[in-house]
């Protein structure tokens, strides 16, 4: 048998319910650590409302660190789910009805796939009011405007009415300590929009984020050894080189361009490419 852990804080006044989750990948783990860090700082500021916490979704897959489940499903492509089910199905069913059904707002926790780190952003419908002022108040360096997949916690929750925020930052497998850091601060910002917390006090709040409708993956057009130039929230423009490509003896094979003009967002971390891999996110900035 497994468990699923679940943590969850009242404040003194009634208002909104929010679930904060995390490793629906189970090798993502970016996540459970600031799902740690709200919950050992949120006792003291909570007021109003309920936060209910999940640090740990797909915890068959973080046993075994991996992003899917045992049977080899990707539970964010499983939902709402069914109680007769396989695995997947059967746990995407149990998290909508005990988790997300009771709460208004929700805030699930993600980082890149292996081998790609992702700069902090969030993604999240940008068209409904409600959810780009929350976007805003997170504070994430990007805003992406991005529409739902099938199958997805964001879109079944969404079509139930709840106002949901994906936030991405970091790698599978391993700490970041700047997306944690990120995530832990924009978590407690949409809890003070929503009164559930006093204000946040900073003495350097972060610059408004940048807003994207738009992102593209670069490939690489030879397979090799990819050496980056650029890291993650670098401005390129459209033809700026981003990294080449070299066989084993150094020989230079290919120089991998951006077909778009923005900012850098997500960049693969193994530097062994095989053609069509991709290398590097650029996502195209509004305004």
């Amino acid at each position: 048998p497994v468990s699923l852990p679940v943590s969850v804080a009242h404040g003194r006044q009634k208002g909104p319910t929010l679930w904060l989750s995390a490793a629906i990948h189970g090798d993502e783990i970016n996540g459970i650590e600031i799902v740690r860090r709200v919950w050992a700082s949120l006792r003291p500021t909570h007021r109003a409302g309920t936060v209910i916490c999940v640090p740990i979704v797909n915890v068959f897959g973080f046993l075994e660190q991996s992003r899917y489940l045992p049977d080899r499903r990707d539970l964010n492509r499983s939902f709402p789910g069914s109680p007769r089910g396989s695995v997947a199905a059967r746990l995407a069913h149990l998290f909508l009805r005990e988790i997300v059904e009771p709460c208004d707002y929700g805030i699930d926790l993600h980082t890149g796939a292996v081998h790609r780190t992702n700069l902090p952003q969030i993604r999240a419908e940008l068209d409904d009011p409600q959810v780009l002022e929350l976007a805003l108040a997170f504070g994430a360096p990007l805003l992406m405007n991005s529409k739902v997949r099938d199958g997805s916690l964001r879109a079944v929750a969404g079509a139930m009415g709840k106002k949901v925020l994906l936030f991405e930052g970091g790698e599978a497998h391993r700490f970041d300590d700047f997306a944690i850091e990120a995530g832990e601060r924009g978590v407690h910002a949409v809890l003070a929009a929503l009164e559930m917390r006093g204000p946040l006090h900073e003495e350097e709040p972060p610059p408004p984020p940048l807003r994207s409708e738009r992102s593209l993956w670069m490939r690489a057009h030879r397979g090799g050894i990819f050496h980056g130039e650029v890291q993650l929230g670098d401005r390129v423009e459209a033809g700026d080189r981003l990294g080449f490509i070299t066989d084993a003896q150094g020989t230079r094979l290919h120089g991998v361009k951006s077909r778009l003009a923005g900012v850098v967002i997500g960049r693969s971390t193994s530097p062994l490419v095989n053609r069509g891999d991709a290398v590097v996110h650029v996502a195209e900035v509004i305004g």
